[in-house]
């Protein structure tokens, strides 16, 4: 027999019922611990009626101080205790002198007087409100600082969101400046067949990034796809001086990380590993499953570091009279977008052999996402086209050194 999820609803979930239900749950306990005790004690059965007519008093009361109280609590403290004790006093006074008349009327012959009884009820009357006073402001204050603590909470998620959509929209403009510029540059060269081909690409890059959100995650295996788009464009300019491999893991594949991550490191990589080089590099790309978490290589084969060219506090950015036309944004970007995503919980290094070659290595807490489709093999096409780009003996950089020198971010 099958058996349906029970999904707890928070007490307070609903103030109104919760208040109702902590009235009936309050006056109807103290009602049953009086009349035990009045049976206990021997007590002739109308005490059982005073009890009940005490009750009723109470749990009415304490509607009147419930209206009182709310209207007192966002007032000024010194307004708000003042009247709350005035309020609780005339209260106590009403409690006490109908559990004083209701006495007389059933015991006329107890001595000392209304004065006395009443003297005597209003300090147990006084602890029985005082005490539903006291636990209706303290739920009240509790319920308010929950509230405040969850505002607090959206408003800290908006702000990181937000922050990472600025970064997320800085990319855009970086990347359509470079493309746009070798876009110029074909037209300028009357390579007008290359520059349709390239704007055709270009229009299918960014139609294939605007489907996710600025500050949302893709699977790996969907953030391969869009570099693909992505190299497609560039391939048009450095043709077979541009090579590239991909090693993905299938559970990696299905891994989650923020999107456009990868497509800076990609970037960069062309710029100062492929351009340079009169034979082109090849750029790698792996990704893998190590314990909890994900570990995402980018890394290339080109000149990699020159020597004194770190500042700190800044890693793989040179400085501007090394590259004059390097902006800081794209490994910049990238430090940050994983410091608002993941806090601590994040690793980002970038390594470079003395014998050359650039690598930039992530690793995040790995988080899964079943529904979305992992990460396939390209089609057999572009397979050919890899197999005939990638040269004999190229190899990808896996034992990464420790850090000595900065690379340059465009």
């Amino acid at each position: 027999m099958a058996v349906l999820p029970i999904r707890p609803t928070p007490f307070f979930a609903n103030k109104n019922q919760a208040f109702w239900n902590l009235q009936l749950a309050g006056w109807g306990g103290t009602a049953m611990l009086r009349a035990m005790s009045a049976v206990a004690n021997g007590q002739p059965i109308d005490a059982l009626v005073i009890i009940v007519i005490a009750t009723i008093t109470g749990f009415s009361l304490s509607l009147i101080l419930a209206v009182i109280y709310g209207a007192l609590m966002n007032r000024r403290p010194l307004v708000m205790w003042g009247g709350t004790a005035v309020v609780l006093a005339l209260a106590v006074g009403v409690f006490a002198f109908i559990d004083s008349w209701v006495l007389q009327l059933t015991r006329p012959s107890n001595d000392g007087g209304f004065v006395r009884l009443f003297l005597g009820l209003y300090s147990y009357d006084l602890t029985l409100l005082g005490a539903w006073s006291a636990l209706y402001y303290a739920i009240n204050y509790f319920l308010q600082v929950e509230a405040q603590t969850d505002r607090l909470e959206r408003l800290e998620a908006q702000a990181t969101s937000a922050q990472l959509a600025m970064l997320r929209y800085q990319l855009n403009p970086h990347f359509l400046f470079n493309t746009l510029n070798s876009i110029s540059t074909l037209v300028l060269l009357k390579q007008t067949e290359t520059a349709n081909a390239m704007l055709t690409r270009l229009s299918s890059f960014l139609r294939h990034t605007l489907v996710t959100q600025p500050g949302g995650k893709v699977t790996v295996a969907q953030e391969v796809e869009t570099l693909k788009l992505y190299l497609d464009i560039e391939r048009m300019r450095f043709e077979e001086r541009l090579r590239t491999e991909f090693r993905i893991d299938p559970e990696a594949a299905k891994a989650q990380l923020p999107s456009m991550l990868l497509q800076p490191l990609v970037e960069n990589a062309i710029k100062y590993g492929v351009s340079p080089m009169e034979d082109g590099a090849e750029i790698s790309v792996s990704a893998q499953v190590v314990g909890p978490r994900l570990r995402v290589i980018v890394s290339d084969t080109g000149p990699g570091m020159a020597s004194n060219t770190i500042i700190e506090g800044l890693p793989a950015v040179r400085p501007t009279h090394a590259r004059r036309d390097s902006t800081g944004v794209g490994l910049a970007n990238i430090r940050d977008r994983l410091a608002q995503a993941y806090g601590e919980e994040h690793r980002f290094e970038i390594r470079s052999p003395e014998t050359g070659g650039f690598s930039v290595l992530i690793e995040l807490p790995y988080e899964a996402d079943e529904a979305k489709v992992p990460f396939t093999a390209a089609p057999a096409k572009a397979r050919q086209t890899a197999a005939i780009q990638k040269p004999t003996g190229a190899s990808s950089v896996h034992t990464l050194q420790p850090p000595r020198k900065a690379q340059p971010t465009s």
